[in-house]
Protein backbone atom coordinates (compact mmCIF):
# COMPACT_ATOMS: atom_id res chain seq x y z
CA UNK A 1 0.00 0.00 0.00
CA UNK A 2 2.69 2.64 1.00
CA UNK A 3 4.96 1.49 -1.78
CA UNK A 4 2.16 1.99 -4.45
CA UNK A 5 1.29 5.38 -3.03
CA UNK A 6 5.06 6.23 -3.15
CA UNK A 7 4.87 5.30 -6.63
CA UNK A 8 2.37 7.30 -7.87
CA UNK A 9 3.62 10.04 -6.03
CA UNK A 10 6.92 9.95 -7.87
CA UNK A 11 5.16 9.20 -11.33
CA UNK A 12 3.21 11.75 -10.75
CA UNK A 13 6.22 14.12 -9.56
CA UNK A 14 8.23 13.35 -13.19
CA UNK A 15 4.67 13.34 -15.02
CA UNK A 16 4.33 16.68 -13.36
CA UNK A 17 7.91 17.81 -14.03
CA UNK A 18 7.81 16.78 -17.96
CA UNK A 19 4.16 18.82 -18.51
CA UNK A 20 5.49 21.91 -16.93
CA UNK A 21 8.77 21.68 -18.94
CA UNK A 22 6.34 21.36 -21.81
CA UNK A 23 4.18 24.42 -21.03
CA UNK A 24 6.49 26.75 -19.67
CA UNK A 25 5.22 26.69 -16.25
CA UNK A 26 6.82 27.59 -13.06
CA UNK A 27 5.33 25.72 -10.41
CA UNK A 28 6.70 24.30 -7.23
CA UNK A 29 7.14 20.46 -7.32
CA UNK A 30 4.14 20.17 -4.75
CA UNK A 31 1.86 21.49 -7.75
CA UNK A 32 3.66 19.15 -10.43
CA UNK A 33 3.24 16.30 -8.15
CA UNK A 34 -0.93 17.52 -8.40
CA UNK A 35 -1.05 18.47 -11.58
CA UNK A 36 0.72 15.00 -12.69
CA UNK A 37 -1.77 12.93 -10.76
CA UNK A 38 -4.46 14.82 -11.70
CA UNK A 39 -3.68 15.04 -15.16
CA UNK A 40 -3.10 11.12 -15.36
CA UNK A 41 -6.20 10.85 -14.15
CA UNK A 42 -8.30 12.87 -16.91
CA UNK A 43 -6.21 11.80 -19.41
CA UNK A 44 -6.91 8.20 -18.62
CA UNK A 45 -11.06 9.11 -18.50
CA UNK A 46 -10.24 10.97 -21.69
CA UNK A 47 -8.42 8.34 -23.38
CA UNK A 48 -10.96 5.63 -22.12
CA UNK A 49 -13.44 7.68 -23.75
CA UNK A 50 -11.85 8.24 -27.24
CA UNK A 51 -11.33 4.27 -27.04
CA UNK A 52 -7.37 4.92 -26.21
CA UNK A 53 -7.37 2.44 -23.51
CA UNK A 54 -9.43 1.80 -20.80
CA UNK A 55 -9.92 2.56 -16.80
CA UNK A 56 -8.87 -1.22 -15.71
CA UNK A 57 -5.57 -0.69 -17.38
CA UNK A 58 -4.40 2.58 -14.70
CA UNK A 59 -1.77 0.25 -13.39
CA UNK A 60 0.09 -0.94 -16.47
CA UNK A 61 3.04 1.80 -17.57
CA UNK A 62 3.72 1.70 -20.81
CA UNK A 63 4.55 4.39 -23.35
CA UNK A 64 1.19 5.09 -24.32
CA UNK A 65 0.02 5.52 -20.46
CA UNK A 66 2.76 8.18 -20.11
CA UNK A 67 2.30 10.29 -23.14
CA UNK A 68 -1.75 10.04 -22.43
CA UNK A 69 -0.97 11.46 -18.78
CA UNK A 70 1.73 13.93 -20.07
CA UNK A 71 -1.49 15.15 -22.30
CA UNK A 72 -3.67 15.09 -19.20
CA UNK A 73 -1.02 17.12 -17.35
CA UNK A 74 -0.27 19.37 -19.54
CA UNK A 75 -4.45 20.17 -20.31
CA UNK A 76 -4.45 20.60 -16.23
CA UNK A 77 -1.35 22.84 -16.48
CA UNK A 78 -3.08 24.82 -18.83
CA UNK A 79 -6.57 25.18 -17.12
CA UNK A 80 -4.97 26.14 -13.86
CA UNK A 81 -3.07 28.55 -15.72
CA UNK A 82 -6.54 30.25 -16.98
CA UNK A 83 -8.01 29.81 -13.39
CA UNK A 84 -4.91 31.52 -11.50
CA UNK A 85 -4.56 28.18 -9.46
CA UNK A 86 -1.08 27.17 -7.66
CA UNK A 87 0.52 30.77 -8.50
Amino acid sequence: MIITILLWLVFGAVIGWVAGLIMKSKKSLLWNIIFGIVGSIVGGFIASLLGFGSLGGAFSFNIVSILISIGGACLVIWLATILKIGK
